[in-house]
């Protein structure tokens, strides 16, 4: 991926907006820094790996701004209420342990729930009390999954915290619309990323998802990341408690 993928974009879409963006370093979150970048907005990039932020702010100077910081730690959560704008948040933290119900252990299950659900909770709940405080509304958009819509083998935990991930979605786009606050979510299908590689690397596998992608095709990182730069601006300003697929039409069989 280049940054010309992003060309398209109209550099005032965000313009004068700061987002915060997590899981940052790698994948779907280093294509929204750059994505949200050209689109206008400052972006607050935060990952544990100093040598990734490294990189994007040797290419987008002070419209990055790099926290290196553990998104799970009680650390991030005050960081986040010194900080005096944050417009968007991307919520992307997330992981998924592939095994069946009587392998999976109560450490895999435990990692899943707090990554994929109880963190996302509570970044997001740091970040709405800021929204809040300035009192001009906001964007939050979920990276969820279409997990979060079907069901699949081996992923019976990934699939219930990617359900509750919708479930909050529809219930803040509710609670916080009085705020001006809108939240959403994207259902990406497989996208080429680096956690994804060592399961599509399996020939099995890969035709497994193949088959059952209308369009043939997995996804790339920008394809999200477009549907992250929409759903964040006023492009999309009477849209709250949705979500976005992304999915090359896995869902809509």
């Amino acid at each position: 991926m280049t940054s010309n993928s992003f060309e398209c974009y109209s550099n005032s879409l965000l313009s004068n907006k700061t987002a915060l963006i997590t899981g940052a370093g790698k994948g779907i979150g280093k294509a929204c820094v750059e994505a949200f970048i050209h689109a206008g907005a400052s972006v607050i990039a935060v990952a544990r790996t100093a040598s990734d932020l490294d990189e994007l702010s040797s290419r987008f100077g002070d419209r990055l701004i790099p926290w290196v910081m553990d998104a799970t730690s009680d650390a991030f959560l005050e960081r986040i209420a010194q900080h005096p704008q944050i417009d968007v948040l991307i919520n992307n933290l997330g992981t998924n342990k592939p095994q069946s119900l009587l392998d999976l252990t109560d450490e895999a299950l435990d990692t899943m729930l707090d990554l994929n659900l109880r963190t996302l909770f509570r970044v997001t709940r740091a970040v709405v009390r800021s929204m809040q405080d300035r009192n001009i509304g906001g964007s939050i958009v979920n990276i969820g999954s279409q997990m979060g819509h079907i069901g699949s083998p081996n992923r019976s935990v990934y699939c219930a915290t990617k359900h509750g991930v919708e479930g909050l979605t529809k219930a803040l786009g509710v609670e916080l619309a009085p705020l001006g606050i809108r939240v959403n979510s994207i259902a990406p299908t497989f996208i080429e990323t680096p956690m994804t590689a060592p399961m599509l690397n399996d020939p099995e596998f890969n035709q497994f998802v193949l088959d059952r992608i209308p369009l043939g095709r997995v996804g790339q990182v920008e394809e999200v990341a477009n549907a992250a730069v929409f759903l964040a601006s006023r492009a999309s300003s009477l849209t709250t408690g949705s979500c976005l697929k992304v999915d090359g039409g896995w869902t809509a069989q």
